[in-house]
């Protein structure tokens, strides 16, 4: 009887889930925006708190609502990704999200404190899900143009390096660069994006899209005009419908936007 009148123990208290990751997305394209937007925020785990279509409105939201990381395109109107980016790491790790791929521009990048460097068309839907997740706690990922860029930065250094030493002996220490990565961080890079071979690049294969092309449908992702694409590629807009028109087809789309999210892996 006694040992019925004992206290039964307290129930174990349910741990509460973690907050969900706040992002916020920075792209001048809407529809790459609302393509991200929509692939992040079907994630339990994650939420995108605000959206940019310049430099400025990014800065801006970071600071109203301090998320926990930012996705930022290079090239948009306005304060591009580049020049926001040392306001913006101040607030939160950054995520490059980008059709640029121009060595110069991701080595900048970089130096600048970015977190990471995804290209469009170089990775996949999960890869980019994991890259977001992994850069909030200081796991960088590179897509492998980015991380092509970062192997000649590392090559050229030393070089560099060498040469200045040779020429001007010195007892000083030469300088060190304003960004430097050691060769042991460049093995660390997450290979589910900096070194996968299946890639968003390579599934695009499945839409039988010649070299001109996808060439067009880049463009297209890009937001340009038939107008701009002709004068780009040195066709005639006739052309330009026409190839088109092909894509189309060949995406089982109807539209630029429909076209373009199946094209980025967002749709």
């Amino acid at each position: 009887m006694h040992e019925e009148q004992l206290h039964s123990p307290l129930p174990a208290a349910t741990p509460e889930p973690p907050a969900p990751l706040r992002v916020v997305v920075a792209d001048d394209n809407p529809v790459v925006r609302a393509g991200l937007t929509a692939l992040l925020s079907g994630r339990a785990d994650i939420t995108v708190v605000a959206e940019a279509a310049d430099g400025r409105a990014a800065c801006e939201a970071a600071r109203q609502h301090r998320p926990d990381v930012v996705l930022l395109d290079v090239r948009m109107p306005g304060v591009d990704g580049i020049s926001a980016l040392p306001y913006l790491v101040d607030i939160a790790p950054v995520m490059m999200l980008t059709y640029s791929r121009e060595s110069e521009i991701v080595q900048e990048a970089l130096r600048r404190g970015a977190g990471g460097y995804l290209v469009h068309g170089e990775f996949t839907a999960e890869q980019l899900v994991t890259a977001v997740r992994d850069v909030r706690q200081g796991r960088a990922h590179f897509t492998p143009t980015a991380a092509g860029a970062l192997l000649t930065q590392l090559r050229q250094t030393p070089r560099a390096n060498a040469t200045a030493h040779t020429n001007a002996p010195s007892t000083t220490p030469p300088a060190q660069p304003i960004w430097t990565t050691s060769p042991q961080a460049l093995s660390q890079l997450q290979p589910s994006v900096a070194q996968s071979p299946s890639g968003a690049a390579a599934d695009r294969t499945r839409f039988r899209l010649s070299a001109r092309e996808v060439e067009i449908m880049d463009l297209i992702a890009t937001g340009m005009n038939n107008q701009q694409i002709a004068a780009t590629c040195f066709i005639s807009e006739k052309t330009v419908k026409n190839h088109i028109n092909r894509i189309f087809a060949k995406l089982h789309s109807t539209s630029r936007s429909e076209a373009t999210a199946k094209w980025l892996g967002l749709g």
